[in-house]
C-alpha cells in the first residue's frame, strides 16, 4: 500500500534546457557498469561478483549511491517535465531497471548488509522513494510499490542504528550526519512515519541544539563536497520553529559571520575524482544557504540568497567537464538545488 504523500519541495528554477542536459548526464551513467567503485566488505571468494550481479538496479554511475541519485534525477525531472521530448526514452530506461524482481534483490542485499551505504546512500534512497511516490500514473504506482521494501529495510536499519550513534559525524563527505538526518526527516514527514520523525528530531536536537560559534574559517577541507556547518544549519531549520531557529542560528554563526563559507570555490582539476568534489560543495552550499534563508528576516535573507546565487553560478559552471569523475554525480546535486528538492 502506498501512503498519502505530502509533496515537500520548493520552487523549481530549472529551465527545460538545463533539465535535458542533466537528463542526458544521468542516462549516460545509468547502465555504465565500469569504472566502478564497490564499497563492500568481502567475507569470502563467493562475494567477488561483477557490479551488475550484486546490484541489478544500482550498478551504474561509478558507485551505488551515485546510481541511486542518478535514478532520482531522472524520476524527478520526468515528473516535473511531463511534456518534455525526452520523456519516452527516460521511461524506457527506467522500465528496464525498476522491475519487482530487481528491486527485491536490492532490498535483500541491504537487509543482509546493515552498514552498507550508511547513511549517505540511505538518505538518497529515501529521497528516491519519495519521488517515486509522487509519480502519479499506473507505472509510477507500481514502481513505488516495488521500491517500498528498500525503504522499509533502510528505515529499519536507521531506527536500530541511530539510538547507538552517540556523536554526530562532522566532515565534508559521505559519513557526515546532518545531511542524511535532514533527508530522513523529510521522508518521515512525507510518509507519516511519526515514530521515525520523533527519533530523528530527538537525535538532531541531541547532536546539534547546543552548538555555538561554528568554526567558519576551518572549512573547506581539500576534497569536501559537503559543508558540515551549512548542512547542520539546513537540518536545524527543519527541526526548530522559526523564532527558536533564528536565535540558534545567531549563536551558531555569531553576527551571521560566514567566514570562508561565503566564498565560492575554484577547482584546480575537474578531472580529478577527489578535487572535483569542490564543485559539488559549491552546489551544496547554495542549497543549504537557500534553505537557511527561508527562515531569516528580510535583510539577512537577501544577503544569504546573494551568497547562494554566487555559489550556484560557480558550481553550475563546473559540472560539464567531459570527465566522468564529476559528471557521474554533479548533475544530481544541481537538480537537487535548482528544483528546490529540500526546500
Amino acid at each position: 500500500m502506498i501512503l498519502q504523500l505530502s509533496p515537500l519541495h520548493g520552487a523549481n528554477r530549472m529551465t527545460e534546457e538545463q533539465a535535458k542536459k542533466f537528463v542526458d548526464l544521468a542516462l549516460a551513467g545509468l547502465a555504465k557498469e565500469f569504472p566502478n567503485k564497490i564499497s563492500v566488505v568481502l567475507t569470502s571468494k563467493a562475494d567477488l561478483k561483477a557490479p551488475q550481479e550484486m546490484f541489478p538496479v544500482f550498478y551504474g554511475h561509478f558507485d551505488w549511491h551515485s546510481s541511486v541519485h542518478g535514478h532520482w534525477t531522472l524520476v524527478r525531472l520526468m515528473r516535473l517535465y511531463p511534456e518534455a521530448e525526452w520523456q519516452g526514452k527516460v521511461r524506457v530506461a527506467l522500465r528496464g531497471k525498476f522491475s519487482e524482481e530487481k528491486l527485491q534483490k536490492e532490498a535483500a542485499y541491504l537487509k543482509a548488509h546493515k552498514s552498507f551505504e550508511r547513511m549517505y546512500g540511505w538518505a538518497w534512497a529515501l529521497r528516491l522513494g519519495m519521488e517515486l511516490r509522487l509519480l502519479e500514473d499506473d507505472e509510477g504506482e507500481k514502481w513505488a510499490q516495488w521500491y517500498r521494501p528498500l525503504e522499509e529495510v533502510i528505515v529499519s536499519h536507521a531506527k536500530s542504528y541511530l539510538p547507538r550513534l552517540d556523536w554526530p559525524v562532522r566532515c565534508g563527505f559521505h559519513p557526515e550526519s546532518a545531511f542524511p538526518l535532514g533527508q530522513m526527516l523529510d521522508w518521515a514527514r512525507a510518509t507519516g512515519d511519526e515514530d521515525f520523525e520523533t527519533l530523528l528530531l530527538l537525535k538532531a536536537g541531541h547532536f546539534y541544539a547546543k552548538d555555538q560559534a561554528y568554526p567558519v574559517r576551518y572549512e573547506p577541507s581539500g576534497t569536501d563536497f559537503f559543508s558540515a556547518g551549512l548542512n547542520e544549519a539546513d537540518l536545524m531549520r527543519r527541526v526548530m520553529g522559526k523564532e527558536d531557529y533564528r536565535k540558534w542560528l545567531s549563536e551558531f554563526f555569531p553576527k551571521f559571520d560566514l567566514g570562508n563559507l561565503a566564498d565560492p570555490l575554484a577547482v584546480s582539476d575537474l578531472e580529478d575524482g577527489h578535487l572535483v568534489h569542490l564543485a559539488g560543495l559549491n552546489l551544496n552550499r547554495a542549497w543549504c544557504l537557500r534553505g537557511v534563508a527561508s527562515s531569516l528576516d528580510a535583510e539577512q535573507k537577501k544577503r544569504f540568497l546573494a551568497i547562494a546565487k554566487a555559489h550556484e553560478e560557480k558550481g553550475l559552471q563546473q559540472i560539464f567537464s567531459g570527465s566522468y569523475a564529476g559528471e557521474h554525480w554533479l548533475g544530481s546535486f544541481a537538480t537537487y538545488l535548482l528544483t528546490g528538492s529540500g526546500e
